[in-house]
């Protein structure tokens, strides 16, 4: 009697379990991370009754929790990837969208300063067309200016991600430390852990996912290990570790990622951490953003310099050598704040030809006597020198010259990058319109008691008329006869002469030409001291072509016509491309790289769609499922109950009989 009392008990705390689990499932179907419970039973041990074994009811082996470590890591790497890919897009459209815009980009105003370049010279350098092109010379500096200005408001949208994306990480760090422990206080065997508290801790890992890649690996006592990066602890056993948002040590405007440990921080490598919001925004400004903005001072800086390059060899109103018109940016420098404090030593670095500028940032270091330069991108030295007893030295690569100076210590370590503040601090040194050098320095003439028919053009300077070896003018060209030769006299004394004929050959292989001997050939070029001259016609004997001082070419256009022609130069990538494909190439690789990110972003939102649904069917809530199973554990309640109720019926017919 007993035993079926005992065995409709069992019956009825079973179903008793399972309506209250099933329950609990309906209840919490929304919420998230919560994974399907169901009650597991197993038969209780039988009763040897010595002609068979008596069954003596079910008891409750388990409350099952419905999910798959499997499933679970592919949602996990699904949405680290996913969530990275969305906060390098969301970052990098306004890249995009800036730097392709036909009305507030650069080209619009780079378009217009060379027009305004151009019409000086075709308006004979009149003040209304200096003025104009003054005028767009300014524009074009305030465009550099906001441009880079709104790369900077980028720059600091990323620094504040970067510190909201750190506190998020430690917060749930923490919180998962806790849940370890709470676990571990309350599971003896995986089979009795909290099913409820093990959801918990999947999901915060899982939104752990959402700001950087978590690795996970079971621990002892039902904890979780959490590891990120290249295999940083982020949480062991109760342990949490934390991430620091710190200052890099070479530039404190850039805010970087470090991992602490004690009293120690040490900055991790923005390569380092990959995945979800932290790991998507270090790739942007590494990948992106510090290669726009050094991309598009790399244009201001190009113009900059060819520009006043040029504008140099001219005159200005007042007959003066004209002066830099463009302010050229210094290169970024920043010394480590980890450097010896006994050290002295400092770097200053320039762009001195970009025609070689490699689009690489610099690490510079010094160790055991030597500054080593290396690219930034992987380490690999690039240049090296070695300072002389005062600490000076220097050193250029990649049409970057490096100037040191001061006592250096072993340790000490610089961060340089070339092109960065081009577009900043690029702005017009010229204030009035009289200074613009629009004339060529030079004049040439014909003598006018010259009996042949012979003629020399205008002439044009190269650099080399600025240099130690440049030409003391006036310089008067004879042509004479001597032993049956044309030959062309009064080049100075200790004067280098080329020469090239109409074709481009050169007069003859042993160049440079003795001055004795220089002959004269009709449509030939000659160069001495950074003037070139071309000589045509056929002139007699005593004639003479002098070449002067212009001083009083206040028309003269020459030169303002040669800095037009800096629009089609070819300054870049070793001549091999202009300021406007320049930028273009800029604005292309933006766009490309916009475009990738876009459409990985909507795949990667479709592979977590489908991991989500494949977990789902494991662990996720059907309500029809619950409702029907509701129904069964009623039943099975009700049949329970009725098992103990004929028990108790029989049990009172026994009483019933001995009384």
């Amino acid at each position: 009697m007993s035993s079926l009392l005992a065995i409709g008990k069992t019956g009825l705390f079973a179903a008793q379990a399972a309506l209250s689990t099933t329950g609990h499932n309906i209840t919490n179907a929304n919420v998230a991370g919560f994974s399907r419970q169901g009650v597991v039973q197993a038969t209780s041990v039988a009763l040897d009754t010595g002609v068979g074994f008596l069954g003596t009811g079910t008891q409750i082996a388990q409350i099952k929790r419905y999910s798959d470590d499997f499933l679970n890591n592919q949602v996990r790497t699904a949405q680290a990837s996913t969530s990275g890919l969305e906060s390098y897009y969301s970052q990098i459209k306004q890249i995009d969208n800036l730097l392709a815009d036909t009305t507030s980009g650069l080209s619009p105003a780079m378009q217009d300063f060379f027009s305004g370049v151009q019409d000086m010279a075709a308006n004979g350098a009149s003040v209304p067309s200096r003025q104009a092109m003054l005028s767009s010379s300014e524009t074009l500096a305030t465009r550099f200016q906001a441009l880079d200005a709104r790369l900077g408001e980028i720059r600091s949208g990323v620094n504040a991600q970067i510190e909201t994306s750190v506190t998020a990480i430690n917060t749930y760090a923490t919180q998962i430390a806790k849940l370890n422990e709470q676990i571990g206080n309350f599971a003896t065997t995986a089979q009795r852990a909290p099913n409820d508290l093990l959801d918990q801790r999947d999901q915060l890992v899982l939104e752990l996912n959402k700001y950087v890649k978590a690795s996970v690996r079971p621990g002892d006592n039902n904890s979780l290990t959490v590891s990120i990066g290249s295999g940083q602890p982020l949480v062991v056993g109760q342990d949490a570790f934390q991430l620091a948002a710190v200052p890099s040590p070479t530039d404190l405007s850039r805010v970087e990622v470090g991992y602490q440990t004690g009293n120690k921080v040490t900055i991790l490598p923005d390569g380092a951490l990959t995945g979800g919001e932290l790991g998507g925004v270090l790739e942007f400004r590494t990948g992106t953003l510090d290669t726009a903005q050094s991309a598009l001072g790399k244009v201001a800086i190009g113009l900059a310099f060819e520009f006043n390059r040029q504008h140099e060899l001219g005159v200005d109103q007042n007959g003066q050598p004209g002066k830099k018109f463009f302010e050229e940016a210094q290169a970024f420098v920043g010394k480590s704040i980890n450097s010896s404090p006994l050290s002295e030593s400092s770097l200053k670095a320039k762009v001195v030809d970009p025609s070689k500028l490699t689009d690489n940032d610099f690490e510079v270091r010094y160790k055991e006597g030597t500054y080593s330069v290396m690219r930034l991108s992987d380490g690999k030295e690039m240049a090296s020198v070695k300072p002389d007893a005062d600490g000076v030295a220097s050193v250029t690569y990649g049409g970057v010259e490096f100037n040191f100076k001061g006592a250096p210590r072993d340790g000490d370590n610089f961060v340089v990058r070339p092109t960065l503040n081009g577009a900043a601090d690029f702005k017009v040194l010229a204030n009035d319109v009289s200074q613009i050098a629009a004339g060529a320095p030079i004049a040439t003439s014909v003598n006018l008691k010259n009996t042949g028919t012979g003629k020399i053009s205008e002439g044009v300077v190269d650099k080399n008329f600025l240099g130690a070896g440049a030409t003391t003018l006036p310089v008067t060209l004879i042509y004479k006869k001597e032993n049956g030769n044309a030959l062309i006299t009064g080049f100075p004394d200790g004067a280098i002469v080329t020469g090239i004929d109409s074709t481009g050959e050169p007069l003859n292989e042993g160049d440079p030409i003795p001055l004795d001997r220089v002959k004269f050939v009709d449509g030939a070029t000659y160069s001495f001291g950074g003037v070139s001259v071309t000589l045509t016609g056929a002139p007699n004997t005593g004639d003479e072509f002098t070449i002067a001082d212009n001083k009083g070419g206040i028309g003269d256009t020459r030169n303002i016509a040669a800095l037009g022609q800096l629009q089609t130069k070819n300054i870049f990538n070793n001549g091999t491309a202009t300021l406007q494909s320049s930028y273009a190439q800029m604005v292309s690789t933006v766009g490309n790289k916009t475009r990738e990110v876009q459409v990985n972003a909507a795949a990667g939102n479709a592979l977590l769609q489908q991991s989500q649904n494949a977990a789902l069917d494991v662990s996720g809530v059907n309500l029809d499922e619950e409702a029907t199973n509701l129904i069964k554990y009623q039943q099975a309640y009700q049949a329970a109950s009725k098992v103990m109720q004929i028990a108790g019926t029989i049990f009172d017919s026994l009483l019933s009989i001995g009384r």
